[in-house]
């Protein structure tokens, strides 16, 4: 147990709470584990990092092959196996999808980084 909990690194709330192995902020609701040995959580530095299928960091404006053929909503057929996807932007996505892109023949969509690899 912590005796000393840090504060929130979101939203500096000095209330935060130990739940197993996380610290939990009752304000924002943003959970982390607590850095050891001084070592700052990446999260409350704001440096993200984003890897593909197999494990190069990714960034904004790279190029990407998708890996899998994908199923798309509304669209009789979906993205192909080795389809190019140029110009990404990595983004705080729903349910994963953290890559936003656009895709000759379909448009504005976003991606899972499991699903693409570096190009």
């Amino acid at each position: 147990m912590i005796e000393n909990l840090p504060p929130c690194p979101k939203c500096s709330c000095e209330y935060t709470y130990e739940m197993n192995a996380l610290v939990v902020c009752p304000e924002c609701g943003h959970e982390w584990v607590p850095a050891e040995d001084g070592a700052q959580d990446p999260d409350a530095a704001g440096a993200r990092v984003v890897r593909d299928s197999v494990g190069n960091v990714l960034q904004d404006g790279d190029s990407v092959t998708v890996v899998k053929a994908l199923k798309v909503k509304g669209s009789a057929s979906g993205i192909k196996a080795g389809t190019k996807v140029r110009n990404i932007r990595l983004v705080d996505g729903v349910d994963g999808h953290d890559i936003d892109c656009r895709i000759e023949g379909f448009g504005a969509m976003q991606l899972k980084s499991s699903v693409v690899k570096k190009a």
